[in-house]
């Protein structure tokens, strides 16, 4: 007797059993197969029942189902056995002494044949050849009732035994094939054939497996060869027909472990999917935290695959793939734009998400290591410089700030000399009372370079408890400092200058509001205050005829409640930099960047020196445009890069001076810091704890996250004034200022209300310094869209 073995189940013949041909059925007519698993093996078998009658007659033996399927088993293990051994079988040319070609014929293409053909490269379909259309064409009717024409190469089967087939009956005859595909029969085929060393056509697939050749037989065994990616290769084509080869067991065994993997990772995927889809459809209040999509390995690495395409950060292939895998199965396009909409829509990136934060990588928590370092500087260190301070708590002293200034390190007093003469006091903040360069701390703040000040919140260079416990003025509270003394001339400039340690207690904070508001009132109290101006105003007279270049605008300051709320509350603030006490401090600070320039250039102390060149500026050529922000615009767009030296001071043609150093803001500033450290060690006798070759190398690494901090700080501003705009009622109305022209009558605008620089067009008849009525059309803050509209 002998066992053919299909998919671990047998058709069992004798000697005097009738042929197999007896056993033949009709496709359409058996129910579709449902696998079972045997317990020990997971082997699938199937039993093919034959007509009653041709069970236990014409010599067919009987025997038990337990028999049955244990001879099944034996023989199956032994034939992978075998074909394991058989690894790697090399079919030729010429396999069962028949060349493949003699095996694929050919066969022309006539009225009523049933063929297979491509439409396009996503869609195959049947049609009945109608009529040839020229000399190589036929014209065909699809499955879809369609009549069109097509060329031969774009058939791909052509069923076997059918002739004037009716197109109308195409849907039937495919939902029949549909109906009775079982991809495990190839596994039984593929088998057999390995261990025969054979190839097979589709006909000849289709009686091993079906038992018959017929047209919808043959069609079934053409299905399932052309879905199957495992168990068979195409050897030889020729037209429409093609001649199949088994693959080597090690290739199909790694094929399947391929397909199971990536079955696996497929139901990952639709479980994800469908995690996702539960979350965005909850109501805002109960989506799920950010946390809870970090608990699972596999759930993490999807989301943060997710949020490094949302900004373009994607670190390998794999990340980039998978994100794309995740928006693809969403039903999403694959764009950085989808991915961020899928965050938030989940609750995982609050609506106004800040993803420049996460784009330039900035560091908004400082490690525990680093707060318990700082805190030990609280508890523990003590003032190197305390014996040499100077005791200037009968100095009143103002401090002026924005009104939400976390960190105060600035604050100014003076006094009129006998014979007239002005004397400023520069007050600044002495942090390096606390902090020693190459500390822990130190270099932690020189790897951030500055704070970072946002609408939404502050990212401090130092820890918070340590800038504004230990460093920041206080109000009435002794506070160390670095005081800046200056005598200036009756023209403005400088006739002394000296640097202290010193001591000294606040008197006044104020806002640029409240401090605006005590020079007008012009108090004989606060004479000091009115010192401070008229040394101001002496200054910047004095640095106009140095060539300074006036750039002081309009500045817009907001402030961000509750940012993580899908509407937050903004507060927003517009200030003139030309208004009094923003002129005072403004001059105060580049008084002190001055004489700090030159206290170094005396006593040859390598300092990070500022300058600007200035020789391709001539003010004058600018005298026609109005005074301020139309003319600081336009000094502005011709301005040269800062440059820096390390070793002496250099000019700031802009500024109008020989020589600047920043100093005035070491909690928040890094390079202020360096100057710092420089000065203070020259105070104490001490060598320069850096030279000007290491400050330049430092300087370099500063400046670059200084420049990403300012970056960040700006596109955040502008996303905030878009998103306060977007807020307005359609109908407001805002004033806007030509500052110039683009192109044509596209003129770039200052919008005065807001502080923003944007564009529009303009009608004609307007013109430079004109002011004009606009309407927000658009305002799409993730995109940094506005789009405004004149209103004649």
């Amino acid at each position: 007797m002998a066992v053919r073995a299909v998919n671990a189940c047998s058709i069992l013949r004798s000697a005097s059993s009738p042929p197999l041909s007896a056993f033949r059925y009709h496709v359409h007519h058996f129910m579709p197969f449902r696998p079972r698993r045997h317990s020990k093996s997971s082997i699938r078998f199937r039993i093919f029942l034959a007509e009653k009658h041709q069970i236990g007659h014409g010599g067919v033996r009987s025997y038990s189902v337990h028999s049955l399927v244990e001879s099944v088993m034996e023989e199956f293990e032994a034939t992978r056995r075998r074909t394991r051994v058989r690894a790697t079988s090399k079919l030729g040319i010429r396999i069962d002494g028949e060349l493949l070609e003699d095996k694929l014929g050919k066969r022309a293409l006539q009225k009523g044949l049933l063929l297979e053909f491509r439409k396009d490269s996503e869609r195959v379909l049947l049609a009945v050849a109608q009529k040839p259309d020229g000399k190589k064409n036929w014209m065909v009717s699809d499955q879809n009732g369609v009549t069109s024409s097509i060329k031969p190469q774009q058939i791909t089967f052509i069923v076997p035994g059918v002739e004037n087939f009716d197109h109308t009956e195409i849907s039937d005859f495919i939902k029949k094939a549909q109906d009775n595909l079982d991809p495990t029969l190839l596994e039984f085929a593929w088998s057999e054939l390995l261990e025969k060393d054979r190839s097979v056509t589709t006909e000849e697939l289709a009686e091993m497996i079906f038992g018959s050749a017929e047209p919808l037989e043959s069609y079934c065994a053409h299905l399932l060869l052309a879905k199957d990616e495992i168990y068979f290769t195409v050897l030889e084509t020729k037209g429409s027909r093609s001649v199949y080869g088994p693959r080597p067991t090690v290739q199909v065994e790694e094929l399947l472990r391929r397909k199971f993997a990536k079955e696996a990772a497929d139901k990952e995927l639709q479980e994800f999917v469908q995690l996702l889809t539960s979350a965005k459809a909850m109501p805002p209040h109960a989506k799920p935290p950010k946390s809870s999509w970090k608990v699972e390995d596999k759930i993490q690495h999807r989301i943060e695959s997710l949020e490094a395409y949302a900004i373009d950060a994607c670190k390998n292939d794999d990340q980039k793939k998978t994100a794309g895998m995740i928006l693809r199965a969403m039903g999403l396009a694959k764009t950085a734009s989808s991915a961020v909409n899928l965050l938030i829509d989940i609750g995982y990136f609050p609506v106004h998400m800040n993803l420049d934060l996460l784009k330039f990588n900035i560091r908004t928590d400082h490690s525990d290591e680093i707060i318990s370092a700082a805190e030990s500087l609280l508890s523990e260190s003590s003032d190197p410089d305390e014996v040499e301070r100077k005791d200037l708590t009968h100095f009143k002293v103002y401090a002026i700030d924005v009104d939400e200034a976390d960190e105060l390190d600035d604050a100014l007093s003076a006094v009129r000399l006998q014979d007239g003469r002005i004397k400023v006091y520069i007050h600044v903040a002495d942090p390096t009372s606390l902090v020693q360069p190459r500390s822990i701390v130190d270099r932690e703040a020189m790897k951030r370079g500055t704070s970072v000040f946002l609408p939404t919140a502050t990212y401090p260079m130092f820890p918070e408890k340590l800038a504004m416990d230990g460093m920041s003025l206080k109000q009435g509270k002794l506070c160390n400092a670095v005081t800046v003394s200056v005598v200036l001339r009756s023209d403005g400039s400088i006739a002394e200058c000296s640097v202290d340690n010193s001591i000294i207690r606040p008197t006044y904070m104020l806002t640029y509001e409240s401090a605006s508001e005590l020079l007008h009132l012009n108090l004989e109290e606060e004479v000091e205050l009115k010192i401070l101006s008229e040394a101001a105003a002496l200054r910047l007279q004095w640095r106009r005829q140095q060539g300074a270049i006036d750039t002081a605008t309009i500045e817009t300051r907001i402030k961000v409640v509750n940012p993580n709320d899908p509407e937050p509350l903004i507060n927003l603030y517009v200030e003139n930099q030309a208004d009094p006490a923003m002129r005072l401090v403004s001059e105060m600070m580049i008084l002190c960047g001055e004489a700090i320039a030159t206290y170094g250039s005396r006593n040859n102390i390598p300092l990070p020196y500022r300058g600007q060149p200035q020789s391709n500026i001539d003010a004058s050529a600018f005298a026609h445009l109005p005074e301020g922000p139309v003319r600081s615009s336009a000094l502005v767009k011709i301005m040269r890069a800062a440059e820096m030296d390390f070793g002496k001071p250099i000019r700031h043609g802009v500024l109008g001076l020989p020589g600047y150093v920043q100093f005035t803001s070491p909690i928040r500033r890094y390079m202020d810091l360096l100057a710092h450290y420089q000065v203070k060690a020259f105070l104490r006798g001490d060598s320069p704890p850096f030279s000007a070759g290491q400050l330049e190398g430092m300087a370099s690494i500063i400046n670059m996250n200084a420049r990403i901090a300012r970056r960040l700080s700006n596109s955040s501003l502008r996303y905030w004034i878009v998103e306060y705009l977007r807020r307005q009622p359609k109908e407001k109305r805002f004033r806007a200022l030509v500052l110039r022209f683009i192109k044509d009558r596209v003129a770039a605008l200052l919008l005065m209300e807001v502080g923003l620089q944007t564009s529009a067009w303009v009608s004609v008849g307007r013109q430079i310094g004109d002011e004009v009525d606009v309407r927000v059309e658009e305002a799409y803050p993730r995109d940094d869209v506005l789009s405004l509209k004149e209103v004649i």
